[in-house]
């Protein structure tokens, strides 16, 4: 099995339920994609990683680092970085913070970002694209450069058009509708 396929079937099987949700968006919903019991787990990872390296690659981007909010885009952000170490192009990660520590630094990004890095952002799953929104202004605000936006899952409900009105580029590698197609 092709590890695209094989990436849809665990998103299927591990990530997507229906019922009735609320999403972060406020939104109300019959299908939830929480993507961290597929991105969090060891044979996630080893999809994750290269498919998302991949795609940055062949999107023409060449990253100093990728991060985005914590805590969806952490393990998508540090399996990319894995990934691109074993394939001799090294990519940092970080972690971009909901809101700064009381105590510290009080930074907002976390790891290995360094002002005026060329970062691609990184989100688990694309909705209305508010919390890209929030990790780009973040990162700009510290001196990175942002390349564009990947996403694991695109649910198709707008983020992805929200991301490109504000000059974003988007690569998702699996749409909503395709792990719907698998349940």
């Amino acid at each position: 099995m092709d590890p695209r396929t094989r990436l849809l079937d665990l998103l299927a099987q591990r990530s997507a339920r229906r019922g009735t949700f609320t999403l972060a968006s406020g939104r109300q919903s019959d299908l939830y994609i929480d993507c961290r019991p597929t991105t969090m787990h060891p044979e996630g990872l080893s999809l994750i990683g290269p498919a998302g390296l991949r795609a940055i690659g062949e999107r023409g981007w060449h990253p100093d680092s990728v991060g985005g909010l914590t805590l969806g885009a952490d393990p998508v952000s540090y399996a990319i970085a894995y990934a691109s170490q074993l394939a001799g192009r090294p990519t940092r990660a970080f972690t971009v913070r909901k809101e700064a520590k009381a105590h510290g630094t009080g930074k907002l990004v976390e790891g290995a970002f360094l002002s005026g890095d060329r970062v691609v952002i990184v989100e688990d799953v694309i909705t209305t694209g508010g919390s890209a929104l929030r990790a780009v202004e973040i990162v700009r605000a510290v001196g990175g450069t942002v390349l564009g936006v990947l996403s694991v899952v695109d649910r198709e409900e707008g983020g992805r058009e929200t991301l490109e009105a504000a000059g974003l580029g988007v690569i998702s590698l699996v749409l909503a509708s395709e792990i719907v197609a698998r349940m």
